[in-house]
């Protein structure tokens, strides 16, 4: 299916995709806790240690403007599509409908980006770039879901 040099790149990046998707809508089906809103961006915040590795490492204003790009931008449509409702008692999430463009644009954008990005730095910076993206908007859209979970479970 995929012949390229970086064929076996694109296929794992694709089935991690396709992970990432499928648990995300399983994830909508139960109800939300505290937990279930923290565990992602903790357990993402483990691969912060990818930059004890020399290759990885980055300027800090890099790293920084990243991480803030994708907290202000990337959030900004999970933030404005996502909500937690009560539903029989319980906080049930709604799908947002931002979740699915944007992952698929996180991908695009480093799929797109490797061919300018790897005459500037390398494909282990660049990774370590999109991940912290990632990590800003993740942090940032599930700090707010954690603080509508606790409204919400005070109101009950």
């Amino acid at each position: 299916m995929f012949s390229t040099p970086g064929g076996t790149t694109i296929a794992v990046s694709v089935a991690g995709l396709a992970a990432v998707l499928t648990w995300r809508v399983r994830e909508t089906r139960s109800p939300v806790s505290a937990r279930k809103i923290v565990i992602p961006p903790v357990g993402m915040a483990a691969g912060l240690s990818m930059f004890l590795v020399p290759a990885f490492r980055l300027p800090w204003a890099w790293a920084v403007g990243a991480f803030a790009i994708g907290a202000g931008v990337l959030a900004c449509p999970l933030l404005l599509t996502s909500r937690l409702m009560m539903v029989d008692g319980a906080i049930m999430a709604r799908r947002s409908d931002a979740f699915l463009p944007m992952t698929v644009a996180l991908a695009a954008i480093r799929f797109l980006a490797r061919g300018y990005l790897d005459t500037i730095v390398s494909a282990t910076q660049s990774a370590g770039l999109l991940y912290l993206l990632a990590l800003g908007m993740i942090v940032r859209w599930r700090a707010a879901i954690l603080i509508e979970y606790r409204q919400l479970n005070r109101r009950t």
